[in-house]
C-alpha cells in the first residue's frame, strides 16, 4: 500500500517543479532567440515554352529575361509560419515569349522567444534569405531542362525589400 505525501512532501514537490520550470524559461530566454526550419517544400512549379522548338534554334540573339520576387507569409498555429518565396521569369525575344519560369518555394518556419518587433524582419529577410539558394537551384534547372541556358539569380537585397515594404505601408497610412 503506497504511502499518501504529507503536506510538506507535496509543498516541496511543487516548489522543486516550480524551480525546474523557471530554470528552463531562463535557460530559452539566454539562449536567445531562436528560428527553426521545420520543412521546405514545391508549392507550385510551371515552365512554359511556347514557341519551342523555334525558339531554341541556334544563333538566335539571346532573350531579354525579366525576373520578379515576391514574398508570402501565412502565420499558422502556434509560433509557426510559413513563408513562400515567389520568383518569376520571363524570356522575351522580339516581343515574343521564349519561355516562362515560375516557382513558389515555401518552407515552415517556428520562432521562439521572438518578440513581436522581431518576428516581420525575421519573416520578411531571414526567412527568405534561408529559402532563396534552393529556390534558385530549381530555377536553374527548369530552365536549363527546358533547353536554355540555366538562370542564376543573383540574391537579392531581402532587407531592403522589407524596408521598401515598410516604407511603402507608412505611407498608405492615413495621417491623423
Amino acid at each position: 500500500m503506497a504511502k499518501k505525501p504529507t503536506k510538506k512532501e507535496l509543498a516541496a514537490q511543487e516548489a522543486a517543479a516550480k524551480a525546474e520550470a523557471e530554470a528552463q524559461a531562463q535557460q530559452q530566454a539566454a539562449q536567445g532567440p531562436m528560428l527553426s526550419v521545420l520543412a521546405q517544400y514545391t508549392k507550385d512549379q510551371s515552365f512554359e515554352n511556347p514557341n519551342a522548338p523555334d525558339s531554341l534554334r541556334s544563333g538566335l540573339e539571346a532573350p531579354a529575361i525579366n525576373i520578379g520576387i515576391e514574398i508570402g507569409r501565412q502565420m499558422l498555429e502556434g509560433d509557426n509560419v510559413e513563408v513562400t518565396l515567389m520568383l518569376k521569369a520571363e524570356a522575351k525575344r522580339d516581343n515574343q515569349v521564349a519561355f516562362i519560369a515560375e516557382l513558389e518555394y515555401a518552407g515552415l518556419f517556428a520562432f521562439q522567444g521572438v518578440s513581436v518587433e522581431e518576428i516581420q524582419p525575421l519573416i520578411l529577410i531571414e526567412c527568405p534569405r534561408l529559402l532563396f539558394p534552393f529556390a534558385r537551384q530549381i530555377m536553374a534547372d527548369m530552365t536549363q531542362n527546358g533547353g536554355y541556358p540555366p538562370i542564376m539569380l543573383e540574391p537579392p537585397d531581402f532587407a531592403a525589400m522589407f524596408r521598401d515594404e515598410m516604407m511603402r505601408r507608412a505611407a498608405e497610412q492615413p495621417t491623423n
